[in-house]
């Protein structure tokens, strides 16, 4: 498994929308989903989204946009639209029936062009999607890889039927866009993408990092990580340094401890339990582990966080 696939592992869409927005200027549409990350592509028409900071950022047809953070906004036609119109619909992927009438009937709004979106919001479990979040803009812009499009657009007549299990599809189709545009927008970012997206890639550091985030709990050395490169200890060590920012066992045990945390969220498994899924072999051992880098004991740090994000 490589990084990325694992922080998006507790990342899923839930209620995404397919034309569930025709709009005709002047609009203005609110989103309260106060998801982790939305996404929104316009099929056809345009705006602009509208963050609670004050940042304008356009989206035109042919373009998808991620939303990142659980703060509500809005996107209209045209900013001015929010000072001089009262008329506002508030979207929500996860509670349909607390939806205006978008995409209801005649397109709310004004007598202006029409603009059709497509919406996804994505709930999160656990922690290990926080890594992610940290990597991304508040806003990210690309152009819609050709795939996402036809797929989306093919999608419509089933949405439209309303068969069974069509609301899963169009939510599986969602987490496929999402990863689709997650990837194309980090390949744009070249050197300035996280060294956990570049370093798979590496033919060094890349096996390395497969093999970290495949088994975690393996009683991984060097010389362990080494051998799935192909090349020496000293090769991989100073290449992965080079690359993450960290030698290989520094990297390991970050990721082992970040995993830790989204297990101890879990009641139902002992301190012990959650030791030996990480790669210790006894809770002391761990606990220490634990402690040197979180500053708390495993304990302490479960006691604190009983109430973990939302599913």
């Amino acid at each position: 498994m490589d990084p990325l696939s694992e922080l998006l592992g507790g990342i899923r869409a839930e209620g995404a929308l397919l034309s569930g927005a025709i709009l005709k200027a002047p609009w203005v549409v609110g989103f309260d989903d106060r998801a982790p990350l939305t996404m929104i592509s316009v099929a056809r028409g345009g705006g602009v989204i509208l963050l609670a900071d004050g940042t304008e950022v356009p989206l035109k047809e042919g373009q998808t946009a991620v939303v990142r953070g659980h703060e509500p906004f809005r996107m209209a036609d045209d900013p001015a639209s929010v000072e001089r119109s009262h008329l506002e619909y508030w979207l929500t992927c996860f509670d349909p029936e607390a939806c205006g009438p978008a995409g209801v009937g005649d397109p709310p709004g004004g007598p202006g062009e029409a603009t059709d979106l497509y919406v996804g919001a994505y709930r999160a479990s656990g922690r290990r999607h926080e890594r992610l979040m940290r990597a991304l803009p508040p806003v990210l812009v690309i152009d819609d890889p050709t795939e996402v499009c036809v797929m989306l657009d093919a999608s419509i007549q089933d949405f439209a039927s309303r068969k069974p299990g069509t609301q899963a599809y169009i939510d599986r189709l969602f987490d496929w866009g999402l990863v689709c545009t997650l990837r194309t927008w980090f390949d744009q970012q070249g050197e300035q993408a996280p060294a956990w997206y570049r370093g798979f890639a590496d033919p060094v550091a890349g096996p390395a990092l497969e093999a970290i985030h495949t088994r975690l709990s393996a009683p991984w050395t060097v010389a362990g990580l080494a051998t799935e490169a192909g090349v020496s200890r000293a090769l991989l060590a100073k290449r992965f340094n080079e690359i993450m920012g960290e030698p290989p066992l520094t990297y390991l045990t970050e990721r082992r401890m970040e995993r830790a945390e989204e297990l101890l969220a879990d009641p139902e498994l002992t301190v012990a339990q959650v030791a030996r899924i990480v790669g210790y072999a006894d809770q002391f051992g761990f606990s220490n582990a634990f402690k040197r880098r979180k500053g708390t004991s495993p304990t302490a740090y479960r006691a604190a966080n009983r109430h973990p994000v939302a599913v």
